[in-house]
């Protein structure tokens, strides 16, 4: 199933691979040998659009994609970010940084470390409330006028932020955390994307993991997992909560001998045509599980079923440091 990325011109399978959690966040780094593994065999299985962003793993995860793709250049598109920047000493976030000299610094950089010529998708990573969204846009328009950069995109954008980019330059993507579990989007962001005709990416797809079903009471994130860290859906009541509804969508899933995972991706894939997804896996079984879920359907009435879950989840998806930078 192959979609374009807004008016690009570019076409990638509606089911990427969302490459973060290879170097950070959801624990310890992948071994970067298992890690280039898993690259090559997504590759191999048909997956062309690869996520990345300069502050996963500060620079690793750009460094990583760039060795794994040397000598495979022209079988993927690579989207990468810039604009949130980390203290190189620990790590923590310092502030979001859209100026047009910090756009044109990242950009070098990450064409450096991905060891390519030309970013294919370039995002604003979340939406500087220092800078005029206009003025980081005409930046990155620069960047494609210069050869460096295909096309341009947003992330966690609002709705008025899409709209006033868009007069300055065409929007190809905006990405958006976008699942069962997570649909404000819908009658704002998702409205702007076909006003402007981009296309919708969603990350987390899959509900940062909530939604594959393979957690449960017994089973949480780990100590060093960003998720029961910032992520309050992973907390406390909220999280037995959480799960019980997880449950209604494996129930579904079963009746179609498929799993949450596939019915997940494949409601987020039914949610319209200008939209692709980029769930993360650092293991070749969900990846090739993720792609199955191509060939599972859903009818009228699991839809509206599934639709329904969204009203009952507990928590933000963020803690409030999180939710102060999405919707920018």
């Amino acid at each position: 199933m192959k979609r374009e990325i807004g008016k690009s011109g570019i076409e990638v399978g509606a089911i990427g691979l969302g490459c973060m959690g290879l170097s950070e966040f959801y624990g310890p780094a992948t071994d970067r040998d298992a890690a280039i593994k898993l690259l090559h065999e997504a590759i191999e299985l048909g997956v062309d659009h690869f996520d990345t962003a300069e502050m996963y793993g500060m620079g690793a995860n750009e460094d990583l994609l760039g060795a794994a793709f040397a000598g495979r250049r022209d079988r993927v598109v690579i989207a990468t970010k810039f604009g949130p920047l980390r203290d190189p000493a620990t790590g923590r976030p310092i502030g979001i940084d859209g100026s047009p000299a910090n756009c044109r610094r990242a950009c070098e950089e990450s064409l450096r470390r991905l060891k390519t010529d030309v970013i294919d998708l370039y995002y604003l990573h979340r939406v500087s409330p220092q800078t005029p969204i206009e003025e980081t846009v005409e930046a990155m328009a620069g960047l494609v006028r210069e050869g460096k950069v295909k096309a341009i995109g947003l992330s966690e954008a609002a709705s008025a932020t899409i709209r006033r980019a868009a007069e300055v330059h065409p929007i190809s993507a905006v990405q958006s955390e976008y699942s069962i579990f997570s649909r404000d989007i819908e009658n704002t962001v998702l409205a702007a994307c076909r006003d402007v005709g981009a296309s919708l990416v969603a990350y987390s797809p899959l509900g940062r993991g909530l939604l594959t079903g393979k957690f449960s009471a017994d089973k949480r994130p780990g100590e060093n997992d960003w998720r029961g860290i910032t992520m309050p859906r992973f907390a406390g009541d909220a999280y037995a909560a959480n799960l019980a509804l997880v449950a209604e969508i494996e129930a579904l899933a079963a009746k179609k001998h498929a799993t949450a995972s596939q019915v997940a991706l494949a409601w987020v894939l039914g949610r319209g045509d200008n939209i692709l997804t980029i769930p993360g896996t650092t293991k070749l079984a969900n990846l090739k599980g993720n792609l199955a879920a191509y060939d599972v359907g859903l009818s009228a009435g699991e839809t509206a079923s599934l639709n329904k879950l969204a009203d009952r989840v507990q928590g933000e998806r963020y803690d409030a440091r999180g939710m102060a930078v999405i919707n920018g």
